[in-house]
């Protein structure tokens, strides 16, 4: 059973940074493309980061890029993809979740992604 569990949210300073993991078992899930999403409250989930099945190809939304990078281990039967967050600022503020994406780069809609993790609650304090 394919399952995503997401880690390493929190409450940090605005300056600040987290490191996010999303680890992905029970399917190959190396083969696959993935990304990260962030829903704030009260407004549509929208994608953050994208990243290839191989790592070769990364993408970011423009109001993260430069402050975010996404990376991936492909390990034999757990895949762990991580969103490295800098110079955090109040507006980063939200669940973030990750997400696969079988058939496509990995940057895209999220009716786009197949399997979906639980999310984990970044907050940005002022």
């Amino acid at each position: 059973q394919a399952q995503l569990i997401a880690s390493g949210g929190g409450l940090v300073q605005t300056g600040g940074s987290l490191r996010l993991s999303c680890s992905a078992s029970g399917r190959t899930f190396s083969n696959y493309a993935m990304g990260w999403f962030r829903q704030a409250p009260g407004k549509e989930r929208n994608q953050v980061a994208g990243i290839s099945w191989d790592g070769g190809s990364k993408y970011y939304a423009s109001s993260v890029g430069g402050r975010f990078i996404i990376s991936r281990d492909n390990a034999q039967n757990t895949v762990t993809v991580y969103l490295q967050m800098n110079d955090l600022k109040p507006e980063d503020t939200a669940v973030y979740y990750c997400a696969v994406d079988k058939r496509g780069t990995g940057w895209g809609m999220d009716s786009e992604f197949d399997y979906w993790g639980q999310g984990t609650q970044v907050t940005v304090s002022s």
